[in-house]
């Protein structure tokens, strides 16, 4: 995979102030309003930054947490997995492995009824629905 690597300025050129803040600076979107919370489109989920392909609709669940929720990426190397510190508690943060820009992160052993018993919590303005045809 070859990765996409940009300055901030060229990322701001590219990207609308809320996607340049949850993508390049590990924003989080307010629960309950990104576009994809309730989609149930078929589709590819793709990195809104750099195109890559990251979740398949077929992964979705309803986790009534206010963000899009999924129980696997696309590929194993479809994203990358970090520990994340910030406000005060250890989490796993998830990124897009092809241009390291921020999704949200991932949740395991909450007891969703879903094959990983993971929940991928990604921010909506981090994605691109493509619908199948």
């Amino acid at each position: 995979m070859e990765k996409v690597v940009k300055s901030d300025a060229e990322w701001r050129a590219q990207l609308s102030p809320e996607e340049f803040r949850v993508l390049r600076q590990a924003g989080t979107e307010r629960p309950y309003t990104g576009e994809y919370v309730d989609t149930k489109t078929v589709g590819v989920y793709s990195c809104r930054a750099c195109g890559a392909e990251l979740f398949r609709s077929e992964t979705k669940f309803e986790s009534h947490c206010g963000w899009p929720s999924f129980f696997e990426p696309s590929e194993s190397e479809a994203v990358t997995l970090h520990e994340d510190d910030s406000l005060g508690m250890r989490r796993v943060e998830v990124r897009c492995a092809r241009c390291d820009s921020h999704l949200g992160h991932v949740f395991h052993g909450e007891g969703y009824p879903t094959p990983t018993d993971d929940r991928y919590c990604i921010n909506s303005v981090s994605l691109t629905l493509r619908p199948a045809e």
